[in-house]
This record gives structure tokens, C-alpha cells and sequence, in this order.
């Protein structure tokens, strides 16, 4: 196993995490199928109690069908901020067992404890330890994998997991640990579609050469991988499927993009409304920029119509920004070259290509100054964002915001993650 063998990651997944936290807040609800997510005729489901899944409710189904399943389940509009504050509290725990964690998503995240196993104890007790504590302090379960890679692991937290029946949750071992020498009885009976890259198209191109199983794969010669779905796709399935993964567990990722988008409840055909939610959007965009401490150089527009046909378009300005004012007018610029009188069903704004704020020091020109109306004019600006953000650290994102956003009653920046889900019922 090379390197592999003397690591010891651990992937831990917390149970049905934004329910359960729900289920913190109105202990009254426990036992009963609850779905949490967008409860507008737009919205999906974000997470199904155990309850729920019994009906065959499951993340990313689509509100109404959820409704149409279990007619008798409690539905929740998504509480980001309150998701976020315990998601906060669980990842601190993490951070106390080992500076190696690598959050996946608020509920998620590898650990690499290769280094605690002399203070700590063996792997599977500091996966156990974890449980306790987040329990004990949160309040809440999670499920552990521990393995001697990433890939491993997470196959294992799978099989650690609380299971949906019609008679209730059954609660699996919470902790699943696959051995160095175990890795080929545990992973090749496994269906393939198990593996990482194994979608709809690849698992079509697997079916024609015979492959069921992970076992299939790994039997099969690699050149034959390589020839049905590609040199890069074929050589990792292959090593995915004999357990290989050396990926290190990396702390602190930078994002990417920074994005948002909302889907409204009812399609706009007003060009003008449409602009008004890009400047609302843009502004939301800019402030979690500037929290972050980066400026983006690709500001990207998505727009989706009525009829499901998704547009998107890019821009790259000169120089990098992290205003919202400047995201806005590369947005609607983006806006104006796009047909919206057959309804917008929803429109996103982005900024990808991220660095560190400062990074890169942009003299102006005559031509720009002459533009702006004066000198100081990017000094203006980034003055009045840092007043912005020093009122709504004060006061709460509501409290101040676009004029232009008045006469709708939303100047709040969007909250992070608040739309992922589709709109509520009061939108």
C-alpha cells in the first residue's frame, strides 16, 4: 500500500445533520417524519428525518413529490445561519483531535489523525472519541469511516449509518474502520456506480463491457478501461477500484467561486425586476468577497427560463473587484443580451477566478478617472463598502443596503446557502 499504509484518515458525516438540528430546537417533533428544505411549490428537499426516508424521501427530491409521499411529515423552510452556528461548533471539536481537517460541506469532513494515534489512542477510538464528544456537547449523532485513505473512509462512513424502515430508524455501528487487508472483501462486492467519476455516461460505457461490481473493474485490464471512457477516467477507476487513493487530507481549501442565485416563486418577465434581483444578488456577492479577504477576476451571470433552457455568461473585466456595484453592472450588461419575455424561472450571479484582496495594486488611468468623475473614486468605493460592512456586523445584514433594492423591502445581502434549496412558501 505504499504511503497509504501508514496513514489514518478518518471521514465523519453527520446524521441527517440539518433535521437534526431542527430536532434540536423543537424536540416535540422527534419520531415524526420531518423535511427540511425551500416549502414553495419550487422548493427541494435539503434532508429527510429517518421517518421520512421510510416513504422514500431523500435530498434533492423535489418538494412536491415529497409532499405526494408523506403527506403527513412536517415541513421546514432551511435555516442556513442556525445550520451554520452548529456546523461551527462541530468542526471546533474536529479542530481539537487534529489541525488536519478538511471540511467537505457543513456536515462533512476528513480527518487525517495519523499523527494523534500515539496521544489519542488507535484510529477507531478517536473515531469513537468524536462521536462522544459531538453527542455530549452538541447534542447530535455522526457517523464515522476510518481507513487508510480519503476514498476508503468515506465508502465506510456509508456503512456506519442509520438505515430507514417502516418501523423506525435502525442505527448502524457509528463507526466503520476497513483494514489494510480487508480492502478487497469490503470494497469489490460493492455495485460500481460506488466509485467516484462512475455517472450516468460512464456507467452506460461499464454496462457494455460487462462490469457490475467494483470487483469487474479492478479484474479488468486497464487498457480496456482506458479505450471505453478515456486515458484519465480509465486509469483512476482502476485505481480506485484496487482501494488506491493517495489524495492528502488539505486544511483550510479556498473556494474557487463565490456565488448566488434564486429561484423565484413565480417566472419574471420584467426586465427591469430582473435587474433589480442582479443588483441584490451582486451585492451579496461582494460582501461574502470581502469577508473572505479576496477580490474575483470573472464575473459570471446564469440565467434558467421557463422552460428549463439554462443561459450563462461570463466577463472578465481589466481588473479584479470585490464591489458589488462593479459585479452588477458587468451583470447587467450580461442581462441585456438575453431574452427574458418568455419568464425567468431563476437568475445567478458569481465571481470565480478568487485571490487575495490586495494582491494585486491597479493604478488607474486619466481615462478611468475621467470616468468616474474624479481621482478618488476607487477610494470612495472602498470606503463605503467598509462602511457598509461595519453597519451590517453592527445591525445585521438588513440594516442597510442598494437603494435601488428599497422600494421591494429586501436590501438584506442574501445570507449564504438561504436559496440553495428553492424558494419558501411566503416568496
Amino acid at each position: 500500500m505504499g504511503m497509504n499504509a501508514s496513514r489514518r484518515i478518518l471521514h465523519v458525516d453527520m446524521d441527517a445533520f440539518f433535521v437534526s438540528v431542527e430536532l434540536l430546537d423543537h424536540p416535540e417533533l422527534r419520531g415524526r417524519p420531518v423535511v427540511v428544505g425551500g416549502s414553495g411549490p419550487r422548493g427541494v428537499v435539503a434532508a429527510a428525518s429517518y421517518e421520512a426516508r421510510a416513504f422514500g424521501v431523500h435530498s434533492a427530491m423535489a418538494g412536491a413529490v415529497a409532499r405526494r409521499k408523506c403527506p403527513q411529515a412536517v415541513f421546514l423552510d432551511g435555516r442556513h445561519a442556525r445550520y451554520r452556528e452548529v456546523s461551527a461548533v462541530v468542526m471546533d471539536i474536529f479542530g481539537s483531535i487534529t489541525p488536519l481537517v478538511e471540511p467537505l460541506s457543513l456536515d462533512e469532513a476528513f480527518l487525517d489523525v495519523s499523527g494523534r494515534v500515539r496521544a489519542l489512542g488507535p484510529a477507531p477510538e478517536i473515531a469513537a472519541t468524536i462521536r462522544a464528544r459531538v453527542f455530549d456537547e452538541v447534542g447530535l449523532t455522526c457517523s464515522v469511516g476510518v481507513a487508510h485513505n480519503k476514498f476508503l473512509a468515506k465508502l465506510a462512513t456509508e456503512t456506519a449509518k442509520p438505515r430507514a424502515t417502516p418501523t423506525g430508524p435502525v442505527f448502524g455501528s457509528g463507526v466503520a474502520v476497513v483494514d489494510e487487508d480487508r480492502v478487497e472483501p469490503f470494497l469489490w462486492p460493492l455495485p460500481a456506480r460506488a466509485l467516484w467519476g462512475v455517472g450516468p455516461s460512464t456507467w452506460a460505457k461499464l454496462e457494455r463491457l460487462g462490469v457490475a461490481t467494483v470487483g469487474d473493474i479492478a479484474r479488468l485490464p486497464v487498457d480496456a478501461l482506458t479505450r471505453a471512457i478515456g486515458p484519465a477516467a480509465g486509469t483512476q477507476l482502476h485505481r480506485l477500484a484496487r482501494g488506491l487513493d493517495d489524495r492528502p487530507v488539505e486544511p483550510n481549501v479556498a473556494p474557487k467561486s463565490i456565488s448566488h442565485e434564486e429561484t423565484f416563486a413565480v417566472d419574471i418577465t420584467d426586465r427591469g425586476r430582473l435587474e433589480r434581483e442582479i443588483v441584490r444578488l451582486s451585492d451579496a456577492v461582494a460582501d461574502r468577497l470581502r469577508r473572505a479577504g479576496t477580490t474575483g477576476r470573472t464575473v459570471h451571470l446564469k440565467v434558467r427560463h421557463s422552460t428549463f433552457q439554462t443561459v450563462t455568461r461570463s466577463i472578465t473585466p481589466p481588473h479584479p473587484t470585490d464591489d458589488g456595484l462593479d459585479i452588477a453592472v458587468h451583470a447587467r450588461t450580461m442581462l441585456s443580451g438575453i431574452e427574458v419575455a418568455d419568464g425567468i424561472r431563476l437568475i445567478g450571479v458569481g465571481v470565480s477566478g478568487l485571490e487575495e484582496a490586495g494582491a494585486r495594486v491597479e493604478q488607474m488611468s486619466l481615462l478611468d478617472m475621467e470616468a468616474a468623475g474624479r481621482p478618488d473614486h476607487d477610494r470612495d468605493r472602498r470606503d463605503l463598502n467598509r462602511a457598509v460592512d461595519e453597519i451590517r456586523d453592527r445591525f445585521g445584514r438588513s440594516a442597510i443596503g442598494p437603494a435601488v433594492l428599497a422600494e421591494s423591502g429586501r436590501i438584506d445581502a442574501f445570507e449564504d446557502g438561504a436559496q440553495q434549496w428553492g424558494p419558501n412558501a411566503q416568496r
